[in-house]
């Protein structure tokens, strides 16, 4: 279960940076030997039964905000894009890393319209952000109401997928997104995009597993 854990974090960690962070294709080989040594090293090194130690977490601003704005957007059609001036305030936190601060505000966007399904969207992100990554009832409630006021959105499909992705879950993650794409419209906004990511996360499987050292029979 250990090894299971520790590929399934490097996929995850892959995901992010190719996704999130939109490394460029050129880079995924450097970036898969990287994993794939970590890998070896935890293999040859690790001592899964020590205790932990855990730190006091960093308070700097994460830079995937950025990214999840602009990925956002990209799902979102021009006629569905929400009215909401809290979300453009929100948006701004959520580039500084300050996601509570914008989960509050987004709060207040949807109780205004409960029908802003971009709104919805961002508040799912937040939500599942501010938890460093994890998927909770909250985000997931938030994702639903964002798919049922805009049932032709690629949006709610895209980010909840990417969540199961980032928690580990691959193959959740890959079937929502794989469901998603085959429910919404053929012209629905940001299609060839998520098309591309699906693709990506696939050559990346591909990759993890042709590197992944040989699991100990022990």
């Amino acid at each position: 279960m250990t090894w299971l854990l520790a590929i399934a974090l490097a996929v995850a960690a892959f995901a992010v940076a190719a996704f999130a962070f939109r490394v460029g294709r050129r880079s995924w080989t450097t970036l898969a030997a990287a994993l794939t040594f970590g890998l070896a090293g935890y293999a040859l090194q690790a001592t899964p039964n020590l205790p932990g130690a855990p730190t006091k977490a960093h308070t700097e601003p994460a830079q995937e905000g950025w990214a999840l704005v602009d990925a956002r957007k990209e799902m979102i059609a021009d006629s569905k894009r929400s009215k909401s001036e809290k979300l453009l305030v929100a948006d701004a936190m959520a580039r500084q890393g300050q996601y509570a601060n914008a989960a509050v505000l987004l709060r207040g966007a949807v109780e205004e319209n409960p029908r802003d399904s971009e709104a919805w969207l961002a508040l799912g992100n937040a939500l599942v952000e501010h938890a460093n990554g994890v998927l909770t009832s909250p985000a997931l409630l938030a994702y639903r109401r964002a798919s049922q006021a805009d049932p032709g959105s690629l949006g709610p499909g895209y980010f909840f997928g990417l969540a199961l992705i980032r928690d580990g879950r691959i193959p959740e993650g890959r079937q929502v997104w794989v469901e998603t794409l085959q429910a919404a419209p053929k012209d629905a906004a940001g299609r060839a995009a998520m098309k591309e990511r699906l693709s990506r996360l696939d050559e990346l499987l591909k990759q993890i597993e042709a590197n992944a050292p040989a699991q100990d029979s022990q």
